[in-house]
């Protein structure tokens, strides 16, 4: 599979215009060339654009209109599954419930009709999963594109009470999640890295088991069972944890401080990513929500999660302070002030580490 990596480092290559840097724009230049150019400023937005505020809140009266929009470049397989939960997502941790979506699927020349098909159904079956519609888009196929690409955009809505900034964590609430980090990641690593942890070593069983993580990805029932008690919630995409808790921190202008031996972690996940000596902290981890819940919140906050079939714990504090600090099992403590890490799995793509044959 050398040869997809090939492709892979093609893609990105025309997508960032020679810059082979693959993943998101580091925030001074999204300030430089996105944040300062929004137009004319609507009053009834009340969260737009910024570090963190993936999606846009929008006053209508009574209720609130959330919007998100997500590319998925950084999988091949289930690709249309990903594209509505990730878009989603973003919908339930604002404290939204989504109700539409509206896919732009951009397809290469060759077996357009095929990857069509194989699309459209997964992101059929997502949506009834979800009980959302799809009712606008846009599919193509695309001149010199090696693979497909997908940029969903989900909406929803919500009372204006029940909105959950991401900006909402104060010094003193306590920062939980919610099934296990790295959920994404770990599928997509034993599906397209399958020959390679075989080599390495990884049983059949825990590749197979890893690939089932793809329909944990989703956490609105997660956001929605808790939107009452989190202060800020977010869905930890690419940069996995430590990237969510660094947007979240900057986001909120706090320290929060958490125990690598307190996460919650699953089995495959550990054994694949030792096997590829990918930190888990930092893999892609749609299906984990990250919040942060008054201390005296908390039992309740974990109970509810706990009546619909959840797992959650309470894996750090908030405090005074910018940052993050991550106390790992060996004892030292990293420390990171930007809101942007680079994810494990582009590391992975852009060091070519793992040679496939």
């Amino acid at each position: 599979m050398e040869k997809y990596l090939l492709k892979i480092e093609k893609l990105f290559r025309i997508l960032n215009h020679g810059d082979f840097t693959m993943g998101k724009f580091p925030y001074d230049i999204l300030h430089k060339f996105v944040f300062s150019r929004l137009g004319k400023i609507d009053p009834s937005v009340l969260f737009g654009p910024s570090i963190g505020e993936d999606a846009a809140v929008v006053d209508l009266g009574n209720i609130a209109l959330i919007c998100h929009v997500d590319p998925i470049t950084g999988a091949v397989e289930n690709i249309g599954w990903l594209a509505v939960h990730i878009a989603c997502n973003d919908v339930a941790v604002r404290g939204g419930e989504p109700r539409w979506i509206l896919p732009c699927i951009l397809l290469p020349e060759q077996n357009s009709i095929e990857l069509l098909d194989k699309i459209t159904l997964q992101i059929d079956k997502a949506a009834k999963t979800l009980g959302v519609m799809v009712i606008a888009g846009h599919t193509e196929t695309t001149v010199g594109l090696e693979r497909p690409i997908i940029t969903m955009t989900a909406i929803g809505l919500a009372p204006k009470e029940k909105i959950v900034p991401i900006s909402g964590a104060k010094p003193g609430d306590v920062v939980l999640v919610t099934k296990g980090i790295g959920l994404e990641g770990t599928s997509i690593l034993a599906t397209d890295f399958a020959h390679e942890l075989r080599k390495r070593g990884v049983p059949d069983e825990i590749i197979m088991n890893a690939r089932e993580f793809i329909k944990e990805i989703s956490v609105v029932k997660d956001a929605l069972a808790i939107r009452d008690y989190a202060t800020a919630m977010h869905d930890p995409t690419e940069g996995g944890l430590i990237g969510a808790l660094t947007e979240l921190a900057c986001a909120s202008n706090v320290l929060i401080r958490i125990k690598e031996e307190d996460v919650l972690i699953r089995r495959e996940t550990e054994i694949i990513c030792s096997a590829l000596q990918v930190d888990p902290l930092k893999l892609i981890s749609s299906g984990t929500l990250l919040a942060t819940v008054r201390r005296n919140l908390a039992e309740k906050a974990i109970n509810k999660l706990q009546e619909i079939g959840i797992t959650a714990k309470i894996i750090g504090t908030v405090e005074k302070g910018y940052g993050v600090e991550i106390i790992r099992k060996d004892g030292s403590i990293e420390k990171f002030t930007k809101p942007v890490v680079k994810d494990e799995l582009f590391r992975l793509l852009e060091e070519e580490k793992i040679k496939f044959k």
